[in-house]
């Protein structure tokens, strides 16, 4: 199932102020197949990514992206303000005592004195980094919640155009089936006036007729093919007004029903049968590929 989500996070420590967007994306799979896109610092997160995300989602391949911005550079000055403060007034006493001798301080000499200007490596601490980690995580669990509500509301858009399509698929069934029941006595009176018709002169044994019959009459008969279909149908519909992950075993159904549908046109010998068979087709197709979009 197809899904997009975003959101945005960010922490204050005493030297930062760390921020992040996380996206998520989603496409139809049969499987869960989660790929991570993170700064390589945080490349450890993956796992417990993965994790989360099997929490909510059970198949199709996500792509997760993290991008993480630090608004101070790595290294940082600092000024002792009460030290330059006590240097400045000393400066300056002495310059009124001695003005002869001691001119007036100069700002860059002040900063100068040893202590007063500090470059502080402004890298975060591991302690630092841990905590990131752990709010990212959890901004990132919340994000999968917002991808997995909106999936469920897509998923009931899918769940009611499913419905609708086996709601099709019985119809026609029901419709296969008069045709079904009718077509033995059909075939076996269609056979009778052939036969007549073509052996007028022949030898064969009325017997031998009347095996041959039956053998063609079974070969044709699709009834057995009509219940399973209405079977799967039904079944198709149980698991999708039930709960939990249903859609390898809808793709499974989709294979059976297909099956059949094959089966009924391969054994056909009415064009309206044909007609149907080749209905019943399409609307398995539509089938499978709704079904695709679902858990």
């Amino acid at each position: 199932m197809t899904g997009f989500a975003r959101t945005e996070g960010e922490i204050h420590t005493v030297l930062h102020n760390i921020s992040w967007q996380i996206e998520v994306k989603s496409v139809n799979g049969k499987q869960l197949d989660v790929k991570t896109k993170l700064p390589l610092q945080y490349e450890d997160l993956s796992f417990d990514i993965k994790k989360i995300v099997s929490n909510f989602l059970q198949r199709g391949s996500v792509s997760v992206f993290l991008d993480i911005k630090n608004d101070q550079s790595q290294l940082q000055v600092k000024i002792n303000e009460e030290l330059l403060a006590q240097i400045a007034q000393k400066a300056m006493d002495l310059h009124f005592i001695h003005q002869d001798e001691i001119e007036k301080p100069r700002s860059s000499e002040l900063l100068a004195v040893k202590g007063v200007i500090e470059v502080v490596d402004n890298q975060l601490s591991d302690e630092e980094i841990e905590q990131i980690k752990v709010a990212i995580l959890e901004n990132f669990e919340q994000l999968c919640q917002k991808l997995a509500q909106d999936r469920k509301a897509e998923g009931e858009k899918i769940k009611k155009a499913l419905l609708e399509i086996l709601n099709k698929l019985e119809k026609i069934v029901v419709e296969v089936e008069k045709i079904a029941d009718g077509l033995p006595a059909k075939i076996k009176a269609k056979l009778d006036e052939q036969l007549k018709m073509w052996l007028k002169d022949s030898t064969i044994s009325e017997d031998r007729l009347a095996q041959e019959t039956v053998y063609y009459i079974t070969r044709a008969d699709i009834r057995e093919e009509v219940d399973r279909l209405k079977v799967h149908i039904k079944t198709a519909e149980e698991l999708l007004n039930g709960s939990g992950a249903v859609g390898r075993r809808l793709d499974f159904l989709c294979q059976e029903l297909n099956r059949e549908a094959n089966t009924t046109c391969s054994k056909s010998v009415d064009i309206e049968l044909t007609s149907l068979g080749m209905e019943l087709k399409a609307l398995i197709e539509q089938f499978r590929e709704q079904v695709q979009n679902i858990e």
